[in-house]
């Protein structure tokens, strides 16, 4: 990281910059190499805020002994706010003077903080959130929005795809039955999601049912007949290929879809759940991804699955002169669903935690 350019976070509105420091004195967790800093970038303040810049966002309550106010924070990110052996928590406590009470580790609850001052309590809640948020972006997604493209049609016309891609093509470098996609999983991303408790999974079960009414302005409660024709790759080198996707088209040749998608990840990210990555969605199905093939090492992902730098890529030249065109089928697409990475439902699919219907 640039020292002299640190990241920025923001937080309820003020700009905060993240340090990354090592202390010689100190061992850190086994899961993390770096323990972060986060510092706030606004005026010079006193020793204690002032009461009317205590915290916007959480309710600082005055009890007999003082002021406390409670936080939600998920139990896998409890230990970025203890620390090793508890240090972070001792320094948070220090700094603020204020006392920091943390469910046990697995314990779904609220932290708790207390102190004598309300604006000390206001200064350790902002600063425990920083590490919140700075580490959540650490974790890896949980769940993703998904278009499913499981229908039978679909289907049928991917497994002749596969079929025929295999008969002519199976000479070519690293092409070979395992990198297909399941059929049962046929799908286009629109968003991925870090869930990291029932609650969570919850909220964006909620917000989900909340654009429903959007999605239908858009559909006029019908479903989309969706065009699934061609195929693409996104990098440079035709003959280097990791995954290779199917193009989806509405079959009105109108924009529906892709406003859906573009109105679901600017309301998912307005509400905290979903960092934006392009401008607007891609809309694409995979249907070949290197990340599949079955003779890969057993890594964090699951058994059977690569890693970025192990992957071969394969020689996707003769399938694209082939099959640039292939038409898979058409279907009506009537939902929007929450899926949860790493499952399957009894059809095969991901399985749903909440869905929108288009009618």
């Amino acid at each position: 990281m640039d020292v002299l350019r640190p990241a920025l976070i923001n937080i309820n509105g003020r700009i905060y910059r993240r340090n990354v420091t090592k202390d010689s004195k100190e061992e850190h967790y086994e899961e993390e190499e770096e323990e972060e800093d986060v510092s706030y970038m606004g005026p010079p303040e006193s020793e204690y805020l002032e009461e009317d810049e205590a915290c916007d966002t959480k309710l600082i309550e005055q009890t007999d002994k003082g002021y406390r106010c409670a936080i939600e924070v998920p139990s896998v990110l409890y230990k970025y706010i203890i620390g090793k052996k508890g240090e972070t928590r001792r320094r948070l406590e220090s700094d603020t003077k204020t006392s920091i009470s943390i469910p046990k580790q697995g314990v779904e609850g609220e932290i708790v903080i207390t102190g004598s001052h309300k604006a000390a309590v206001s200064s350790a809640v902002t600063r425990v959130e920083l590490l919140v948020e700075s580490y959540r972006k650490k974790q890896p997604f949980t769940h993703f929005l998904s278009f499913p493209l499981s229908n039978p049609k679909i289907q049928e016309g991917f497994l002749t795809f596969k079929d025929e891609v295999l008969k002519q093509c199976s000479q070519d470098h690293g092409v070979e039955g395992s990198i297909f996609q399941n059929p049962a999983k046929l799908h286009m991303t629109i968003g991925t999601l870090a869930l990291l408790n029932e609650t969570e999974v919850r909220k964006a079960c909620e917000h989900l049912q909340q654009c429903q009414h959007f999605i239908r302005d858009i559909t006029e409660g019908n479903p989309l007949t969706l065009e699934v024709t061609g195929i693409e790759y996104m990098n440079d080198d035709p003959g280097m290929v990791d995954v290779l996707y199917a193009k989806v088209n509405a079959k009105d040749k109108s924009d529906k879809l892709q406003l859906i998608a573009d109105r679901l990840v600017e309301h998912f990210v307005s509400a905290g759940l979903m960092v934006r990555e392009w401008d607007r969605v891609k809309l694409h199905g995979t249907v070949i991804n290197t990340l599949f093939r079955k003779d890969s090492v057993e890594d964090a992902g699951g058994p059977g699955r690569q890693t970025m730098s192990e992957r071969e890529a394969f020689d996707a030249r003769n399938i694209l002169k082939i099959f640039g065109a292939y038409r898979f089928g058409e279907f009506g697409l009537n939902t929007v669903l929450l899926s949860q990475r790493y499952s399957s439902d009894c059809t095969g699919y991901y399985t749903s935690a909440g869905s929108a219907n288009f009618s």
